[in-house]
């Protein structure tokens, strides 16, 4: 364990393993009854109790002065409530391979928005990769989802939020991070304002009924908490391992494991259209990373 625990590479497997287990979890949630903001708040709610608990052992506190308060509400809206709430929304209409395929975009779209905002300088291989992904990118929303069942585009639309919002979380945490604080005490901060507006969603579409349907499939709600709490416990020591470039790399694993598991588990096809447009989002993909560890 100890082993695994200063390894990149065992670190970098187990996170994106774990992140991509979400998707096909999700997707057996949905087709039980569980609505998908219910779920979205089992993942923010089970990950900052986890995290909380690990705090406490370790005899740290959660700050709320008025600068984290800020980020734990921008950081949970960009990070974690919209993010899964499109995921589990979109995941029914678009199946759990091809929403891991979206994560893979999220380094190419982290690397447009730094460019956009002086974050950091455009470099050549960068802008190459982004152009490569996007083609890519093009591709894989022309197929509209599984084989012999297209959803319509605006489900196709919603799909493709999903990168732009998680890169638009990287960027803000970057630019954003309160002096001081520490990566498991602003999870846990962001978490639970996450778990609030979700909670608060709920309430308003009137879903909260659907809390009690977690009962109905309690070993997979507790496989969910403990696979979210795993994920974020390893994703903070795998950036204080690697950094963020290695880091971003966990989206390739995490799009495997829901390729993987949505086609062979959940019975998913797809077309050779997809099949093709992912290896060039790869490709797009490997060129942004190395972009990025370059400059």
């Amino acid at each position: 364990m100890r082993g695994l625990w200063n390894s990149a590479i065992g670190l970098l497997i187990v996170t994106g393993s774990l992140l991509g287990l979400m998707l096909p979890f999700g997707k057996v949630a949905g087709e039980a009854g569980v609505p998908p903001v219910v779920w979205a708040m089992l993942v923010s709610v089970g990950a900052a109790a986890v995290l909380l608990l690990t705090m406490h052992a370790r005899n740290e506190r959660l700050g709320l002065d008025a600068r984290r308060l800020r980020f734990y509400a921008i950081s949970a809206a960009v990070s974690y409530a919209i993010p899964n709430l499109v995921v589990f929304s979109a995941m029914p209409h678009l199946g759990a391979g091809y929403m891991g395929i979206m994560y893979t975009l999220s380094p190419m779209f982290t690397l447009i928005l730094s460019v956009i905002f002086r974050v950091r300088k455009p470099n050549l291989l960068g802008m190459l990769g982004i152009v490569i992904g996007f083609v890519g990118a093009v591709l894989v929303a022309t197929t509209r989802g599984e084989a012999g069942a297209p959803a319509s585009l605006t489900w196709v639309g919603i799909g493709l939020t999903l990168p732009v919002l998680l890169a638009c979380g990287n960027v803000y945490r970057t630019w954003d991070w309160p002096e001081g604080a520490g990566p498991t005490e602003l999870a846990v901060g962001s978490h639970l304002a996450s778990g609030l507006m979700l909670l608060g969603l709920a309430g308003l579409t009137g879903q909260l009924a659907g809390i009690a349907l977690l009962g109905e499939v309690p070993g997979l709600s507790l496989a969910q908490v403990a696979s979210a709490a795993g994920m974020f416990v390893c994703y903070f020591r795998l950036q204080a391992v690697s950094g963020p470039v290695y880091l971003s790399q966990i989206s390739y694993v995490a799009a495997a494991i829901a390729i993987i598991s949505g086609t062979t588990l959940l019975g998913e096809t797809y077309a050779y259209l997809t099949w093709i447009g992912t290896a060039i989002i790869f490709v797009g993909v490997v060129m942004t990373t190395k972009a990025q560890a370059a400059g």
